[in-house]
């Protein structure tokens, strides 16, 4: 099976052309499991992270931080979320730890193409839930 690094290559352009132009940086994550960090011009607070797994491929952004969260409206926002869920193509929100993410999840085989779509609609999601969510948020 191919490494994700080769899965991908090509992965900037097809990103860059998705998005309108923007320029797209990959950054290889060194550590045991195979992870790369797309940084999106203009974006750069919000970068995607890609890694897989023998089945999938999953796409990640980290949105906020627990601490980030208005307390007295915490169960709003949850609720919020959960009914935004279903309406956000391509994504899905969850929480790793403290952090609440956005996350895209690909066929392990998808095509350098497909990836870069998923990638694209996850940033372009991320920038509308922090909008949305913004009167949440400290």
């Amino acid at each position: 099976m191919k490494t994700l690094q080769e899965q991908l290559r090509g992965l900037e352009l097809m990103t860059s052309d998705a998005l309108g132009g923007l320029g797209v940086h990959l950054q290889p994550i060194p550590g045991e499991v195979e992870v790369i960090q797309v940084s999106i011009e203009q974006r750069d607070a919000l970068p995607i992270y890609v890694t897989c797994s023998d089945s999938q491929i999953l796409c990640m952004c980290y949105l906020w931080e627990e601490s980030d969260l208005l307390p007295e409206r915490r169960t709003e926002l949850l609720e919020t979320l959960l009914d935004l869920n279903p309406s956000v193509p391509l994504s899905s929100f969850g929480r790793v730890g403290n952090h609440y993410v956005l996350l895209g999840a690909l066929a392990r085989n998808a095509r350098a193409e497909d990836v870069a779509h998923d990638v694209a609609t996850l940033s372009d999601n991320a920038l509308d839930a922090l909008d949305a969510m913004s009167e949440f948020l400290q």
